[in-house]
């Protein structure tokens, strides 16, 4: 998996490329970790994401936490968006 991370102003975006997985969530959490502690808003854009298991989830779940509400998922696939609803998170994330 890739990660691009863009900062405008107080905004960081983490953009994914690939697959978000068990083998691959330790990148995300690891971008996340070093996300500046002025950053008043995360994006994370699924542009390039393919595929998110549960353990992507996890990192998902542990960035709304951290960024205490202020995230935003943005372009996201009609498969990934699926996971998103089975698991619930299309009615407590902004997803778009």
């Amino acid at each position: 998996m890739n990660i691009t991370s863009t900062i405008d102003g107080t905004t960081t975006t983490l953009a994914l490329e690939g697959w978000l997985d068990t083998s691959t969530a330790p990148q995300l959490g690891d971008a996340l970790g070093q996300v500046d502690s002025g950053c008043t808003k995360l994006v994370l854009d699924f542009c390039g994401l393919e595929y998110i298991s549960s353990a992507g989830l996890r990192q998902v779940v542990s960035a709304h936490k951290k960024m205490r509400g202020a995230l935003a998922i943005i372009n996201v696939s009609a498969e990934v968006m699926q996971v998103f609803k089975m698991a619930g998170f299309d009615k407590r994330l902004d997803i778009s």
